[in-house]
Formats: C-alpha cells, sequence, structure tokens
C-alpha cells in the first residue's frame, strides 16, 4: 500500500499545532508531535526539516486557514463590510484560540528586527487586504470633514488588533473596557464591530 504523505502531513500539522500553541518553539518535543499524530518522528525532518521549520509551517497553514475561512473580498469580487470583516476575525479567534498563541510564541522567540518564517509570502497577502481595504474606501471619504480619516494601513492594522487582542490579552481588555469583556462573546463581537464602524468613518 502506498504511503500516504498528504494525510501524514496533515496528521503532524495538526499535532505541532497544539503542542507549539501549549508548550511554544523552545518547550514544543518532536516526540510529542509525533505520538499524537500516530507518525514516527523520523517523518518530521524529511517534510519539515527540523522543529523551527515545522513550527513555521505550522503557523503558515493556521494564517492560510484565517485569510480562506474569512476572506476580506466576497466571490464577485467586492471588499465585504470591514466592521463585519472584523466581526467574522473575531469569531474565527473565538473558534480558534491556538492561532493568537503561535503568533505570541513567534513574536516572544523572535528577533523584532529580523524577518520571520514565509514573511515575504505573509506581507503580500496582507498587501491584498490592504488594496482591498483601499478600493472600498475610494470616493467615501471626504477629504474637507474634520479630521483626517485613518490610512489604510493603519485601519487594517485596527481592525487586526480589536478582533485579536481580547484573545491575546484579556487582562488588559477587561481593565480597559471594564465589563464589556465580561460579557457573552456576542455582545463583545458587537462592540467590535462598532468601533470599527466607528474608525473607518
Amino acid at each position: 500500500m502506498a504511503w500516504d504523505t498528504a494525510k501524514t502531513k496533515r496528521l503532524l500539522l495538526d499535532a505541532a499545532v497544539d503542542e507549539f500553541a501549549t508548550h511554544g518553539p523552545e518547550g514544543a518535543r518532536i516526540d510529542r508531535i509525533a505520538a499524537a499524530a500516530g507518525v514516527n518522528k523520523e517523518r518530521i525532518y524529511p517534510y519539515f526539516g527540523g522543529k523551527g521549520q515545522l513550527f513555521a509551517a505550522a503557523l503558515q497553514r493556521e494564517l492560510e486557514q484565517l485569510a480562506a475561512a474569512v476572506p476580506m473580498e466576497e466571490a464577485d469580487g467586492r471588499t465585504v463590510d470591514l466592521p463585519e470583516y472584523a466581526g467574522r476575525v473575531f469569531d474565527y479567534h473565538l473558534d480558534h484560540p491556538h492561532l493568537l498563541r503561535l503568533l505570541q510564541w513567534e513574536a516572544l522567540y523572535g528577533d523584532a528586527a529580523a524577518p520571520v518564517a514565509g514573511e515575504e509570502r505573509r506581507a503580500a497577502q496582507y498587501a491584498e487586504k490592504l488594496a482591498a481595504v483601499s478600493r472600498a474606501r475610494r470616493g467615501e471619504v471626504d477629504s474637507a470633514q474634520a479630521g483626517a480619516p485613518l490610512a489604510p494601513e493603519e485601519l487594517l492594522y485596527a481592525v487586526v488588533a480589536l478582533a485579536g487582542w481580547q484573545f491575546a490579552a484579556p487582562q488588559l481588555a477587561r481593565m480597559i473596557l471594564g465589563g464589556a469583556v465580561d460579557e457573552d462573546p456576542a455582545t463583545r463581537r458587537a462592540a467590535v464591530v462598532d468601533m470599527v464602524r466607528r474608525l473607518a468613518l
């Protein structure tokens, strides 16, 4: 019977996501990943290289799943409503808390001045989102209005931060936003959507 390489890689990545989200790149153990996947640990090296490359592959896959699940543009090419996009990113993080933990581990163990694994590819994906935000906002803002609107880069960064920060650092959100963070997820989501709507004006 032929070896199912795609399935083996998927099982290893699934196990790696859980292991790295829990223990980080330094604390994660290859033998635990292999055992959880039900795969001989020697398979990891030809497929992914070392532990660092496996971490990068796991994070990249999770980011791609987020991008696929919450696209910035509809199938017909129209840009989604930005506040609703923020709400959908919030929903995704609520259902997939491991992604923000992986990003936090990447930040903790990386050099802020050095590129992260897959940075060019990831930056290109963000550039596509920025282009979509720019297209959506073109003509919507009267330049004569009081106060300058946020630039597309600032607006997208604000959306990412508002949608994820409550999960990444809930203690800060609780202290700054007060009791709203302790309410049910639907209330918190509505607050995120409303904040983005006001920012996008």
